[in-house]
């Protein structure tokens, strides 16, 4: 099996320019690989670990969400409480969409569980933000929605309903 081939400290500006362009054209498999190239020289560049982490989370609709807990590991390698918390929203919004985009036997309830998920994330990341950064607000709004848009999710049904003793 060949050897992955290290990249040099004086290559990670434009390796971290060409992982955006690979997410901008829609080859977030191509930025992810950068990026991990990339983290290898420098394992706590804030910008490579965001760009990893939305190249995990364009994947989402393709893979099913399967990227969902390495996108979650990043969150901790992140320099501050607002950023872990923003993104820790980004990933539970995407899931929900993707859920919402690939549908199947309890879809809605997992999409629904995922964006309470994130506007809770996102209130979190509203209550450390910087002075004038919205981002967390707008983030927030877009769940809310999404949910009036798509009335059909409901929260999962309780797998064992307690029984009511009282009658």
């Amino acid at each position: 099996m060949p050897r992955l081939k290290p990249i040099s400290k004086e290559a990670l500006p434009a390796a971290l320019q060409k992982a955006e362009r690979y997410r901008l054209i829609n080859q977030s498999w191509a930025a992810e690989s950068i990026c991990l190239d990339a983290l290898a020289v420098d394992p706590t560049n804030q910008e490579l670990l965001v760009t990893l982490l939305l190249a995990l989370t364009d994947q989402f609709p393709e893979r099913g969400g399967a990227d969902v807990d390495r996108a979650r590991k990043l969150l901790p390698r992140l320099s501050d409480e607002y950023k872990r918390a923003y993104y820790a929203g980004i990933i539970s919004e995407r899931r929900a969409k993707a859920q919402l985009d690939h549908g199947g036997p309890g879809a809605s309830g997992i999409a629904y569980h995922a964006l309470h998920e994130a506007m809770d994330f996102y209130e979190k990341a509203e209550a450390s933000r910087p002075p004038g950064d919205d981002e967390a607000l707008l983030r927030y709004n877009t769940c809310v929605r999404l949910l009036e848009r798509y009335p059909q999710l409901q929260p999962p049904p309780e797998e064992h309903p307690a029984p009511n003793l009282g009658e």
